[in-house]
């Protein structure tokens, strides 16, 4: 075995071979961005080589504050210099009660939310896991209204409201008690609000659901935007028939958007909001679950999990809530935003034949490419180029853009550039000048991009 220092600087080491034989085959972004990275800090990764990588990928929107941001690491280190609790099960502890005094004044109580917060598993698929459970246990009716190009995580639950076949056929077993409809542009004019309304009326032939689970902005399923009108009607509706509303905010959250939650924007109020991935600040596990008091009906223990305690991520998410403490950063996001909006519309402009439009919102935007194979190449060529992008959508034609909220404007400059030179590598390739495949259709990538 290579030592650890052999390891970090890469002699005699055969990376892709070791984890071959290490590792098991399920990982997924290790294959496309395949070098050893050992040291992180804002927007750069370094791998063994000190080569830098701009990092457009944020640990899958982990990292809206960059890696390793300096004051969020220093809480962190002091506390465990200070010999504070790490683990803790759900007692309590002054880490997560500093944690929760700061959410409560800093982000509920000016946006007149008076949600409790419920600590789950640390992952979004289980805070996902948890809201699902919980609406069931509230209603008594086992059916949950889901969205298509939904993702919501990957444990059988989460699954089950997840649209992409691909990930739901890992399953092995039938994924049932989820009625899904169309998302707002979903096949062009399909209105899926009014198709849940009709088929709930007399004659329609299903019973009221549990509740109905949204994201506001697709982000696996290919930065699909819903517009604020779609939303509040989908919020209307779910009052109207007494259905929970969940909305997941597991990627869009913490700012990634414009505005903390991504619900914001259209004026809605979910019953109960999944919250994960940035919420720790520095990448620790975190995640929680907002429910409206008249809903937090669990029994103790129904839900229950031995890393719901994270202390550091406790400490971690209290440091990051600085951010929010006036509106400095949503300045920036949506001053960024609209740089990489318009560097997008360029580039749109100079391939109209191959590019179907610019899709997203705030600081998590990209291309969607009328060939899906495409938006593979161009990552790969990003990488080559020293930047960091991954795919999204139903085929993976999307390339999706997700900066740290922090970055210098230098940095974000440089990365869309690099984006620009592996756009231009890819369009040089024959095979992309007059390329084959699906259509994603003009109408519905602008529908979907809309930011109002």
């Amino acid at each position: 075995m290579p030592a650890a220092d052999d390891v970090l600087s890469g002699s005699n080491f055969d990376i892709a071979t070791e984890f071959d034989e290490l590792e098991s085959s399920v990982r997924i972004y290790c294959r496309t961005f395949d070098c050893l990275f050992g040291r992180a800090k804002g927007a750069f990764l370094y791998d063994d080589h000190n080569r830098s990588y701009i990092d457009f990928l944020s640990g899958a929107g982990s990292l809206n504050y960059g890696h390793n941001h300096p004051a969020i690491k220093r809480a962190v280190i002091d506390y465990l210099e200070g010999d504070g609790v790490v683990h803790s099960l759900d007692l309590y502890t002054a880490a997560k009660l500093a944690f929760l005094r700061k959410f409560r004044d800093v982000i509920l109580v000016p946006r007149g939310l008076d949600y409790r917060v419920q600590f789950c598993g640390p992952t979004g698929t289980d805070a996902v896991e948890a809201a699902l459970k919980l609406v069931r246990k509230v209603t008594g009716r086992q059916n949950i209204v889901a969205f298509s190009n939904a993702y919501h995580g990957v444990s059988l639950g989460a699954l089950a409201a997840t649209a992409s076949s691909q990930k739901r056929a890992s399953a092995g077993i039938a994924l049932e008690n989820v009625m899904r409809m169309p998302f707002e542009g979903f096949a062009g004019v399909i209105d899926g609000i009014a198709l849940v309304e009709r088929m709930l009326a007399p004659g329609g032939g299903i019973e009221p659901p549990g509740g109905i689970i949204v994201e506001t902005v697709q982000g696996e399923g290919g930065l699909n935007v819903a517009s604020i009108d779609w939303l509040r009607r989908l919020s209307e509706l779910a009052k109207r028939i007494e259905v929970p509303l969940i909305v997941d905010e597991i990627q869009t959250g913490c700012g990634r958007t414009g505005t903390f939650f991504s619900f914001e924007r259209a004026g809605i109020r979910p019953d109960i909001v999944c919250v994960s991935k940035s919420i720790s600040g520095l990448g620790l596990p975190l995640a929680l679950v907002l429910i409206e008091p008249s809903l937090d009906q669990w029994s103790p223990g129904d839900h229950a999990g031995t890393f719901r305690g994270s202390n550091l991520a406790f400490v971690g998410a209290t440091a990051a809530l600085d951010f929010w403490l006036d509106g400095a950063l949503l300045e920036h996001v949506n001053r960024r935003g609209k740089r990489m909006r318009e560097h997008l519309l360029g580039l749109v402009e100079q391939h109209p034949d191959q590019c179907a439009g610019v899709r997203g919102i705030g600081m998590m935007q990209g291309i969607a490419w009328h060939a899906p194979q495409i938006a593979a190449a161009v990552s790969r060529a990003a990488f080559a180029h020293g930047l960091i992008v991954e795919t999204c959508g139903a085929l993976d034609e999307v390339t999706k853009l997700l900066p740290p909220l922090t970055i210098d404007d230098q940095v974000l400059d440089e990365g869309l550039s690099r984006l620009s030179i592996a756009v231009a590598d890819v369009m040089r390739d024959p095979a992309f000048v007059h390329p084959p495949g699906r259509s994603v259709g003009n109408e519905q990538s602008r529908l979907w991009s809309i930011p109002t």
